[in-house]
Formats: C-alpha cells, structure tokens, sequence
C-alpha cells in the first residue's frame, strides 16, 4: 500500500534519478514531471499542479546545478532561476495545505572562512565563497522560507538537509557543466584513453572536500520522508570526513587504471580550501552513508562508460 503522493522535483537530474531507483521508491506514488511538463520558473503553473495532484509530501531536488566553471560564468542565472524555483515550489507547497517538504540546501550556503567542520549554526554568519554566490544565496533563501513557514505554521514540518558535495550515478561528466569527482572521471579517462603521462591539477591539490555518493543521499531523504517530525529545522547530511583534491585524483587514476603523474597550475581558483560537515545532529537522528569511495567511484566509472 502507497504510503502518499510524493511530489519530486528535478527528477532527471542526478538526485532525483537517485532517488527514483531507490528500492524505498517503490513505497510511494511518486510524480516527477519533467521541466517540459511542468516548468518550476511558472509561479501559476506549479500552483495548479498542487491544487489538480494534492501531494502528501515534496522533495525538492530541482535546480540549476554545475561546478566551479559554470557558476564563474553564469551568477545571474544561478541566482535568478534557483530564487525563483525554491519561491514556487516552497511557498506554493505551504499555500496547497501540504504539510511534509523536504527541501534540499548544499554546503556552499556556508561562510568561506568558517571553521571546519560546519556546523549548522554558522549559517549567515560570514562572507560566501564569491565564485558560487549566487546559487548560496538561492538556497540559504530557500531554507529560510521553510524555517519561517514554520515559525508561522507549527503544522507545517519543511526540513532542509545540507548534504555534502555529491558524485555517482546520473552525475555530468562534461567539463563545462561538472564538479569534481565527474570532472576528474572524465579527465583521467580521457588521459588513459588518448596515452597522456600528465594530468593538470586545479590547484596544488591539497584543498579538501566531502564527496557523498548520491544513493546514499536517496536512502536519507526516503529515512527522513519516514521520519520528519523528529528532524531538526537543518540537518547537515554527509561523511562527517574529507579527503584532498589530490587524493580523489588518486582514488579515481585507480579506478580508471592511469598511472600516469600529476602537475598543478596554481593560478585556477579551487574555491574553499576545506569543507567538511559536521554530522552530530544526522548521528543522533541514527544515520550514516553506506558507500565507501572505493565502491562508489566504481559505480559511477560503470556508469560513465555505459554513456560512451
């Protein structure tokens, strides 16, 4: 028997695929329209998709996503549509009645200089990291609107999780559009494939990062679906530990079988040099991703080459 109406934006994006294949799926009526049957930019449209399909839960996953390139190069859009996004999908939830929403934030909504690991309490409590400001700034604007409907509504339970950096199944592989992990993927193939001895590194390869592999975030939105009155307002969602730009380097050479040698170019931007999650509030709640690096990079390399 379904247990509701879940209502998933940015279904065909890397977390809704995610979450769309988890066996807990299978436990809910899910509707994921596609941006060309609902168009989240259409304050009145996603109104009338909540009045026709009266949900019983929303996860929202949707928005315009991509890496340290594609941010740099497009802030309006990364600002204007995220703002606009999380407004509809958010408040037009609240003024449907429904009363369960899970909104997804990111660790870029933290101050660049905060102190490692962040803690949920940091948030607006110092500058943004510049070259991804604009989708920051979209977010922290998405998960203030769920905490003040809250504020005005007790019924209301909209949570915001803050997961980690993300990579796996369904990620973007393409240079201009992609974060890390896929970029590196995609750049070390390339290099075994072509016979490269050298791979650049951004950077001197020693800033730090938190990758989660993306099913695991599926297994704790579908926890917290189950769960949500017992969830804080804001809960990070990560490893609770990082590793080295050039140790994710190393991890996927591995993976793809290159064994050839790095070179840096410390003139590109790397953006943080750390950030790491504090995940007190999601170990208390009983939560922790299943999937080591070894295994997920492997997963997401199968993935990768069943794309070619």
């Amino acid at each position: 028997m379904s247990k509701g109406v879940l209502f998933l934006t940015g279904g065909s994006g890397m977390v809704g695929r995610n979450v769309l294949e988890h066996p807990a799926a299978a436990d809910w009526t899910i509707l994921a329209p596609s941006s060309g049957d609902l168009d989240l930019m259409d304050e009145a449209a996603v109104r009338a998709f909540y009045e026709a399909n009266k949900p019983d839960l929303v996860v929202h996953a949707a928005g315009q996503v991509g890496g340290i390139q594609a941010n740099i190069a497009h802030p309006v859009a990364f600002l204007d549509r995220n703002v606009s996004i999380g407004r509809n999908v958010i408040l037009g939830a609240h003024q449907a009645g429904v009363r369960r929403l899970i909104n997804l934030a990111s660790t870029c909504i933290y101050p660049r200089n905060g102190h490692n690991p962040l803690r949920e309490e940091l948030i607006l409590t110092g500058e943004l990291e510049p070259t991804n400001e604009g989708y920051a700034l979209a977010k922290i604007m998405a998960l203030r609107l769920c905490q003040y409907i809250r504020r005005e509504d007790e019924r209301a339970q909209f949570k915001t999780l803050i997961p980690c950096n993300l990579y796996g199944r369904y990620d973007k592989f393409d240079p201009k559009h992609s974060h890390l992990v896929p970029a590196v993927i995609h750049k070390i193939h390339e290099a075994r494939a072509n016979g490269q001895e050298e791979v650049e590194i951004w950077g001197d390869g020693s800033a730090r990062r938190e990758f989660m592999y993306a099913a695991d975030l599926a297994h704790a939105i579908f926890q917290a679906a189950n769960d949500i009155e017992a969830i804080p307002d804001l809960m990070n969602i990560g490893l609770g530990h990082d590793y080295s730009i050039r140790e994710y380097y190393e991890a996927v050479a591995q993976t793809v079988g290159w064994a050839g040698r790095f070179t840096y170019d410390t003139s590109k931007p790397v953006g943080m040099k750390q950030k790491l999650t504090d995940t007190s509030r999601q170990e208390t709640w009983g939560w922790q991703p299943a999937t080591s690096l070894h295994d997920g990079l492997k997963l997401t390399y199968e993935h990768y080459l069943s794309g070619l």
